[in-house]
């Protein structure tokens, strides 16, 4: 396990995805899901750097996990911002036109959708995000 904290800005997505995939890169992710993973990372990594801190701006430590049985990763994201539990959302419908839908929801949904796992939990003052990718 290796894990890499930033300041919650837009500014450092990139650190963040280059960060999780160096890792993913030696232990053999494929492409597929390593694309995945990026849009994960960018969508959890920019909510906290825009909602987590209000104004203001705090830490948030991503911790990169690969895992054996069966193959893949699991990717925290944790910060003390605003408790917030993005899967408490309703899931927006897709069956609906663009200009039909009510607007947010769309990358919390995609990443539930293209993770084998999604969890979180509020803990000792810390907003606590695990996703988790097979390959």
């Amino acid at each position: 396990m290796r894990e890499i904290t930033l300041e919650a800005s837009i500014e450092n997505i990139e650190a963040a995805t280059e960060f999780v995939n160096s890792l993913l890169e030696e232990d053999g992710c494929p492409g597929k899901a390593m694309m995945q993973i990026d849009v994960a990372v960018d969508e959890l990594f920019g909510n906290i750097a825009h909602y987590a801190y209000g104004t203001g701006t705090g830490p948030v430590t991503v911790r990169v996990e690969t895992l054996t049985e069966p193959p893949g990763a699991r990717i925290t994201f944790i910060d003390q911002g605003v408790p917030y539990d993005p899967l408490a959302k309703e899931d927006p419908d897709v069956t609906l036109s663009a200009k039909e839908r009510k607007i947010g929801g769309l990358g919390i949904f995609l990443v539930k959708k293209s993770m084998d796992d999604v969890a979180y939990e509020y803990k000792d003052g810390q907003n606590i995000l695990r996703i988790r990718k097979n390959y």
